[in-house]
This record gives structure tokens, C-alpha cells and sequence, in this order.
């Protein structure tokens, strides 16, 4: 059973890589379900940092092109592959692709990366979720192996993972320290952190040798001053890419952890929509464009400076 598609569909797609001026609206075909997937009709698209670092050719040049990016979706269930048993035509999803393919009308997602969408929140809100929720849950808990009672530095902590990842760790029970820009101190305070460090100031001396754990949201060659704040046998956890002193790691008698991108299941996205739904996370939405102006989504994101996440909106017809 189906709701009925059109052919084609409205699609970001970019031929080169380069700049946002390599993103172009234009029509596609609408794509099949494959075994194992579902077709979404797309209500909107959180932009994660990955999608601007494989458009600029920072990722790389191993992705076919031409290329249509976004990675969390949010929207309807129009269609169903054979074996797919877990959802129907009108269900309300949210989830992850495997190949991008989100910046558009309609995308085709394995079943196994869905799950109904929250009850509680809207489709932008939504759409925001699925992997920066993965991603903090995965450093903190499964890398990190974060427990009740110990000390967590989150540093980006008001980004689109490191404002999800204070949740976490406050769920879990957690004393928690927020690095970010000082203009983020009161949001940082209100979403639980104990204590806040303004990352462009020096080191307070009371924040050194204090944390078991660290999650670094940043990356980048400036994450030496991190490995100080690290009791002897801590564990630092990057989710990008960065530069960390191997001989002051061992010195410190730290752990530094390599860069890990494991994939999203439905039981995840399940105990995600769970948290949100009982009240324990938020989703902070930063701002959100129309499909046509992805190119200023991607600027956006760009810029680093985002609080929350980035969204945009492909359907006007949130629930």
C-alpha cells in the first residue's frame, strides 16, 4: 500500500564541489523503496556540519555526484519496501539516512533507521534530533562509558550535539562543566550545567585535573587545553576531527579516543523520542529556512555559531 507520489519531486543537488553557490534547486525523480525501506515525504531536515565539510570537498572526494545532501529527515511514510513490518503508509517518522539524499521532497530511509516520530514536538523539532542525539549519546555513554556521580566537560557545549549532550549527562546524573563563547553562559546555566568555562579565557584553575571525562564537540588544532582539565586515567572523546598532544596525554596519563561515526538504530531513535517525550531533553532550534535557501542553512553552519540546531523546512504542514 502506498499514498499517492508524484514523479518528481523538488531536490537540492550540487554537481562540483565548492562553495554554498554549488547548491541548486531543481527536479528529480521521486525514488522507489527499495527491500527494507520506507519512502518519507520529507517535512523537513536537520543541517549537521558534515553536510557543509562533504559540499566544500573538505570530506573528500569519495561521493558520487551529482549529490543531494541532508542526513536527518522528519516527515510521512508514503511508501513501504517488501519486508518492512514496522511501519505503515501515514505514519509520522523521524530518522536517519544512510547516503544523504534528505534536502528533498522525498527520500527512501531503511526502516531500521526509523522510529515514530515524538509525540510531543513538531517535525522541525524532529528533524533536529536523530543525529546529534545519537552522536552525544554515544560519546558520553558508550565511548565515554559516563556514569552517575562522575564529572563530564563538554566543550561546544551550545552546539547542535553538545546542548543535547549537557541533557544527557545531566539525565544520567552527572556533574556537568559547558565550554562555549561567553554570550552562551546564561543559555548553558539554563539548560544545567554546573559549572561554565568560557573557552577564549585561561584555564581556571579550579576546572583543572576535574573531569573524568571530556567530549569535545569542536575539534579542530586547539584541543590541548582540554587534556589539563582531565584527571589522571580520564578520557577525552572527539566527535570531529582534531589535534591532541600524544606526549601530553601520556604525561597526563589520559586517553585521547579516535573519531567513531557508528550507525543510528530505531532502538536508539526510540529511547531518544522516550527522553523527549518524558521531558528529559529539549531540542533547541537555532533557526530554520525553506528548502530554496539551503545554501544559507549551510553559511549558517558555517559560521560555527549556531545555538541548537539548524533546520530546514521542506513542508509547511508540521504536526
Amino acid at each position: 500500500m502506498a499514498i499517492g507520489m508524484p514523479e518528481t519531486m523538488r531536490a537540492i543537488r550540487y554537481y562540483s564541489f565548492g562553495g554554498p553557490d554549488v547548491l541548486r534547486l531543481e527536479e528529480a525523480p521521486v525514488p522507489n523503496a527499495g527491500i527494507g525501506e520506507a519512502i518519507i515525504r520529507v517535512h523537513a531536515v536537520g543541517v549537521n556540519p558534515g553536510d557543509w565539510q562533504i559540499r566544500s570537498g573538505l570530506a573528500g572526494d569519495r561521493f558520487e555526484l551529482p549529490y543531494t545532501p541532508g542526513w536527518d529527515v522528519s516527515g510521512i511514510v508514503v511508501s513501504i519496501g517488501d519486508g518492512v513490518t514496522s511501519f505503515r503508509p501515514g505514519d509520522a517518522v523521524y530518522g536517519m539516512t544512510t547516503n544523504s539524499g534528505g534536502c528533498a521532497e522525498y527520500v527512501a530511509v531503511p526502516a531500521g533507521n526509523l522510529a515514530l516520530k515524538p509525540r510531543s514536538i513538531n517535525f522541525v523539532e524532529a528533524a533536529a534530533l536523530p543525529q546529534s542525539g545519537f552522536t552525544a549519546w554515544h560519546a558520553l555513554f558508550v565511548q565515554g562509558k559516563l556514569e552517575s556521580g562522575q564529572t563530564v566537560l563538554i566543550n561546544g557545549a551550545a552546539g547542535g550535539v553538545g546542548h543535547l549532550a549537557v541533557q544527557l549527562a545531566r539525565w544520567k546524573g552527572a556533574s556537568i562543566i559547558g565550554a562555549a563563547s561567553a554570550r552562551n553562559e546564561p543559555f548553558l546555566c539554563e539548560l544545567g550545567v554546573d559549572r561554565f568555562v568560557d573557552y577564549a579565557a585561561a584555564l581556571p584553575t579550579a576546572i583543572a585535573r576535574s573531569a573524568d571525562l571530556v567530549l569535545d564537540t569542536a575539534g579542530g588544532n586547539q584541543g590541548d587545553w582540554l587534556l589539563d582539565t582531565l584527571k589522571p586515567g580520564g578520557q577525552l572523546v572527539p566527535i570531529a576531527w582534531g589535534s591532541y598532544s600524544s606526549e601530553q596525554a601520556t604525561n597526563a596519563s589520559v586517553t585521547v579516543h579516535e573519531v567513531q561515526y557508528p550507525l543510528i538504530t530505531s532502538a536508539y531513535l526510540e529511547e531518544l523520542a522516550r527522553l523527549i517525550d518524558t521531558k528529559w531533553l529539549n531540542v533547541t532550534i537555532d533557526s530554520i529556512f525553506p528548502l530554496e535557501e539551503t545554501a544559507n542553512a549551510h553559511i549558517k553552519s558555517e559560521s560555527h555559531r549556531a545555538r541548537g540546531k539548524i533546520v530546514i523546512r521542506v513542508f509547511s504542514e508540521l504536526q
